[in-house]
């Protein structure tokens, strides 16, 4: 397993779709038995381009390496009901069968056979919205609990709705070996931040609704002059609210998804956070890094340093349909010596906006002086 794998491609692409499918997974998983009412169907969003896709399922599939085991999980759904499960396990590479599901029918594998009666009981009690995965994490058969913990436990998303402060808050009241670790690496950053810190609400700030742990204030200088969060950069808000669920995953070893992940950053920190990931000094416990990306110096920075290696890039392309494939660098063999930056950029590797310099001026021209 990689450390780091970073998805390229053109806007609109499909790169958030990707991750959205793997967010809307863990929401499965966690929430279809316990909070999705009975009669709900199932909220997925299926490919809009084509009219026809409405009446088609949605499949979705992941393998994970757990503890070294290797698992396979997925299921197909549409937009009422679960219409396949399974889930399989390699321990010593051979593949063991845990559960099968078609509709509400479920077959266990002659591996869980001594669960086998607490697991039928439990499959007369499944609805046709709810995930066989969910319904048996929340009755602790321990069979099954690794993959469930994955999703509900070890993979983290990160994405523009979700770099609020209340998380910042609650991380430094709460967390004082990850505040030391948050406070170097806003200071190395060369933000001009000497320290973080969170005070109570002023008496009846109707903000406390939003950030009931206090607010964020960042110290500047030698003076410790104190910041609002909405005085600084938007590349400083960015920084500090990627920090807490950053070093949370280097410190648990968990699977930390970031949309955008140079969105107001320098790319030179974007470098350094995947650098973070990389050594095995700062990611001991085997955390790993999946982003979505345009910034094309990762592929060859102007450091003397190597930022990902090539089996961690992958590319994104929307097919002539709307669809989107995704492929990995790997495919195109490349040599030691390619620049890969300026190959990406050229379009070598696709992925790139297909859009030519005289068509964006021949757009602007072509349009009537009484129109403009």
């Amino acid at each position: 397993m990689v450390p780091v794998a970073a998805i390229y491609g053109a806007n609109a692409s499909g790169k958030s779709n990707l991750l959205d499918g793997l967010e809307f997974m863990a929401s499965a998983v966690r929430d279809s038995f316990a909070s999705w009412p009975p009669d709900g169907g199932m909220p997925r969003r299926p490919f809009r381009l084509d009219p026809a896709a409405r009446e088609k399922p949605s499949t979705f599939v992941v393998e994970l390496v757990i503890s070294d085991v290797r698992y396979t999980y997925g299921f197909v759904v549409d937009d009422h009901k679960v219409r396949e499960e399974w889930l399989y396990s390699y321990p010593e590479k051979r593949k063991r069968v845990l559960f099968e599901r078609e509709r509400n029918e479920v077959k266990f594998g002659s591996t869980v056979a001594e669960l086998r009666v607490k697991l039928e009981v439990l499959a007369d009690l499944l609805r046709s919205n709810a995930l066989f995965l969910s319904l048996a994490a929340q009755s602790n058969v321990e069979t099954l609990l690794p993959v469930y913990r994955w999703f509900t436990r070890t993979v983290s998303f990160l994405n523009s709705q979700s770099l609020g402060s209340s998380h910042v808050a609650t991380f430094v009241k709460t967390n004082q070996s990850g505040l030391a670790q948050m406070r170097e690496l806003l200071r190395v950053a060369d933000l001009g931040i000497s320290d973080v810190i969170v005070e109570d609400h002023p008496e009846g700030d109707w903000k406390i609704a939003f950030s009931p742990d206090g607010v964020v204030r960042l110290l500047h200088g030698d003076s410790g002059e104190k910041f609002d969060l909405e005085e600084e950069s938007a590349g400083t808000r960015s920084w500090l609210a990627m920090l807490p669920i950053v070093l949370t995953t280097l410190a648990d070893g968990g699977t930390l998804v970031v949309d955008e992940i140079d969105t107001s950053l320098h790319p030179v920190l974007v470098l350094r956070l995947v650098k973070l990931f990389h050594d095995r000094q700062t990611n001991p416990a085997g955390a790993q890094l999946i982003f979505t990306t345009h910034d094309a110096t990762l592929l060859h920075p102007p450091l003397a340093e190597e930022a990902l290696a090539r089996d961690e890039i992958w590319f994104i392309e929307k097919e002539p349909t709307g669809a989107s494939s995704l492929y990995p660098l790997t495919d195109f063999k490349p040599r030691a010596e390619d620049n890969l930056e300026r190959r990406y950029l050229a379009g070598k590797y696709g992925a790139v906006p297909n859009s030519l310099e005289e068509d964006f001026i021949s757009a602007i021209r072509s349009v009537p002086d009484d129109k403009i």
